[in-house]
This record gives C-alpha cells, structure tokens and sequence, in this order.
C-alpha cells in the first residue's frame, strides 16, 4: 500500500486481485446491503443501460438485471484478468447476453455509446482517479445517476470502527488518499451528491446526477 497522498498502483492492484479472486465473494457478503442500498438510489428503469465500474467477479450484475431487465444492458469494466474471468463465468452460467465485459483499466477503458447509470462498489482506487471518473462521465448521458459506496473513515474518536476500515484497506485497496472523503473527486463531476454513512460511519453511499449541458 502507497502512503497516504499517494495516487493508487495498478501494479499492486492486479496482484492483490490476483489473490483475492478466489475468496472475492465471500469476503463481500458483509457488504451485500450497501450493494443494494447503492443500486437502489440509481432508480434503474427496465431497458436502461448501465456502467459498472470495476465490477469484479459480477456481484451487482443479479441486483442491476432485475432493475434493467433482458432489453437493458450492463456494461462492466474492470482490469484484473482474474476477476473478469470469474465475471464471465457468471455470465454463461446465467445465460445473460446483455452484459458486455470490457478488461481495462477504467481510464483507458473503451465504452461505446452513453449509459443511464454508474455505479461504483468498493473502487476506492477508482475514485482517487480523475481520468478514470472522467472517461465514466463522457459516456454518461445528462441526468444519468451515479451512485458510489466504500470505505471511509469514521469520527476520529471511533477508534475500532477506524481500525476495521484499516485493516480491510490494506488488502483491497492500494493507497490511504481521500478516505476521509472519497467521493471528492466525483462531488466535481456530478451535481446534488448525497452521501450516507452506514455500519457506523466506516462505509458510505454517495450519489449524485451527471449535469445537464
């Protein structure tokens, strides 16, 4: 992990992934309601088109499709090879044909044509990248909702909370910079965010809309 100030390593961040790949959804389970939580504040509507932003091994894809329906379509974007492939996997198991998969980092990431929605699941790193929320937000359409969740720090005096968030920091995300706050580099691209503070100030949900040009 980089020091705090430090902007995230892919490097690092493949070869975390690369390990946690296998046990990625278990270690998730605790965090299955901000999922939701977060999924229901992009007020999906049937045929719409969503971004999935480091989607990981697919876990949001069920939550989105019963929103978006077979005529909607998921777009997930991630960069671990591992990850993606567990993803796919997903995919064919269900049948889904209206999920696309794209393997890239997001800043680099081609998308093609202009989403509904974003969400963002637990990509602290993503969200301590400008070029990467900005790539998100061109193929976004004005008014399109966004909604992002994840680790923060809690009140200084929450030691325990604070030293929960830590610990699972160190093994899922690749540098300290902006946990106090880290949705401030998409509070900059987004209008009206709104951020709630979940299992005692170490989680947030933030959303917002794209702005009207």
């Amino acid at each position: 992990m980089t020091p705090p100030g430090s902007r995230p390593d892919r490097a690092t961040a493949l070869a975390q992934y690369r390990r946690r790949a296998g046990i990625y959804d278990l270690e998730l389970l605790l965090f299955e309601p901000i999922r939701r939580r977060a999924i229901e504040r992009l007020e999906l509507r049937p045929g719409g088109v969503v971004l999935d932003v480091g989607c990981g091994t697919g876990l949001s894809f069920v939550g989105l499709r019963e929103r978006i329906g077979a005529a909607g379509r998921i777009v997930g974007i991630e960069q671990s090879p591992e990850m993606i492939a567990k993803a796919r996997h997903r995919v064919e198991q269900h049948g889904w044909d209206n999920v696309t998969l794209v393997n890239a980092p997001v800043a680099q990431a081609a998308i093609r044509g202009k989403a509904d929605a974003a969400l963002f699941h637990f990509t602290h790193d993503i969200l301590r990248e400008p070029r990467a929320l900005a790539n998100v937000v061109r193929h976004l359409k004005p008014g399109a909702r966004v909604a992002a969740c994840g680790l923060k720090w809690s009140r200084p005096w929450a030691v325990g909370v604070n030293l929960a968030v830590l610990a699972a920091a160190r093994h899922s995300v690749t540098t300290l910079d902006g946990l106090r706050e880290p949705w401030n580099h998409l509070a900059r691209l987004v209008d009206d965010l709104r951020i709630e503070s979940a299992l005692a100030g170490g989680v947030f949900v933030a959303t917002g809309v794209v702005r009207r040009r």
